[in-house]
């Protein structure tokens, strides 16, 4: 019989090996900075951790294979590749980022009424220095998240975003591609109490697209934050949206991925702690699977105060061999009286070979909460699609007229009427294109 310590410490020695690996491909610090300093405690998290191996619960339904094959950092030259504006028509202040490198010609001004903007690059401001890090560390109980960690190994770039007031517009996060290879980004954001923002992003930061995202929320702060996951030429992505909110905060996040090869690969995951009393928090999103391709989404919300509010609301339209992954799970502890969480992943297959595996959970230990979950996965309701038939809608015309209407709720939970609009017809024009 086999040794099962002699098992462990061998998938130990093959994760540490992977680590050393991918830091191995790094960029290499500049003079001591705050950031620097936080990049060196990551890599050496990050290398005395591993990298994730599909034994890995929380991976066994996503291989993390191609997430962790070694790739060279992405040159931040001239952009090659940049993926259409999907906010074009958003009065928004855009910071463009290429390869991870923050590029002020390609910007607009960053002058914004009520939020302070700056790049990590130049060095992070003092308010930051503290966040950087703390709730990516946070982030790695109960549950380790390494492509985190490695993402804050490797990102030499990013924003720091404070916001002092009602934001007179949003901050639009565009990444541009610029060669084969790894881009790093990560962000800083605090939002002060009574304060509000919104955050948009859209396009690859490379080939491979690693970013991190740590927010926190003070009392009666509200940040809204909005992802396009759409761009053709993106094949792998690992994203992180780890946030911290406080009594009466708000924090509100939606993503719309889409993937159509058996060369892309996005993992998103989501990491919530809603430390205070009264506060709510929707993470929601949209896929748009075809070809190959996977997509994951992984949350983890955790209630820790009275009367918090949360909702997962996602909706998965899958084709050919495609397959999406949602694993989420709301936790409440004992101090969470008056919880109300509520979870959904509803999938709809078209076809026979595309795969959703979804993992819903919920562990409550407080007594007086109302929490729900569920998941469902059909194909498109075959009554509606006669009723538009027999009114003489052509089947595709009618097809994509039901996949709207079913990625809907999921829009739905975007606040702004106008960005609303904007991702309603993003996925308008990937259902056309894409399910064609």
């Amino acid at each position: 019989m086999a040794d099962p310590n002699a098992a462990r410490a061998a998938l130990a020695e093959q994760k540490r090996a992977l680590a050393a690996a991918l830091l191995a491909e790094t960029p290499a610090s500049d003079a001591p900075s705050g950031l620097n300093i936080a990049r060196a405690a990551a890599a050496e998290q990050f290398a005395a951790a591993g990298a994730p191996v599909r034994r890995d619960e929380y991976w066994r339904f996503t291989d993390p294979a191609r997430l962790t094959a070694p790739r060279p950092a992405a040159s931040p030259g001239a952009v090659a590749g940049a993926a259409g504006n999907p906010f074009s028509d958003v009065d928004a202040a855009t910071a463009v980022f290429v390869a991870g490198q923050f590029r002020p010609d390609l910007s607009d001004d960053l002058s914004v009424a009520g939020l302070e903007i700056a790049t990590l690059g130049q060095g992070a401001p003092d308010w930051a220095s503290s966040l950087i890090g703390a709730l990516e560390s946070r982030a790695q109980a109960p549950v380790e998240r390494p492509l985190a960690t490695l993402t804050a190994a490797a990102a030499t770039d990013g924003v720091a975003l404070r916001a002092v007031g009602k934001a007179a517009k949003p901050l639009h996060i565009q990444h541009l591609a610029a060669s084969d290879g790894v881009a790093a980004f990560r962000a800083a954001v605090m939002i002060e109490e009574g304060a509000e923002a919104t955050i948009l992003e859209s396009g690859p930061g490379g080939i491979r697209h690693l970013s991190l995202i740590e927010a926190q929320i003070a009392k009666g702060g509200a940040l809204d934050h909005l992802r396009s996951q759409t761009a053709p030429n993106l094949k792998e992505a690992a994203t992180h949206l780890f946030g911290a909110v406080a009594d009466g905060g708000v924090l509100k996040s939606f993503t719309l991925s889409a993937a159509n090869s058996a060369e892309q690969l996005f993992r998103n995951e989501t990491v919530l702690w809603l430390d205070g009393d009264d506060v709510s928090a929707h993470v929601a999103g949209g896929v748009v699977g075809t070809g190959e391709a996977t997509i994951d989404n992984t949350l983890f919300l955790t209630h820790r105060a009275l009367r918090g509010e949360s909702r997962q609301v996602f909706k998965t339209v899958l084709a050919d061999e495609a397959k999406a992954v949602f694993q989420g799970k709301i936790l409440v502890e004992q101090a969470a009286q008056k919880t109300d969480g509520y979870q959904i992943s509803q999938g709809v297959i078209l076809g026979e070979r595309a795969a959703i595996m979804a993992k819903p959970e919920l562990e409550i230990y407080a007594d007086d909460v109302k929490c729900s979950h569920g998941s469902t996965t059909g194909a498109l309701d075959e009554s509606a699609l006669f009723y538009l038939r027999s009114r003489g809608v052509p089947r595709q015309a009618a097809e994509a007229m039901l996949i709207e209407a079913f990625l809907e709720e999921a829009i739905e939970e975007i606040s702004d009427p106008a960005l609303q609009e904007a991702m309603r017809a993003e996925a308008v024009g990937l259902v056309a294109e894409r399910l064609s």
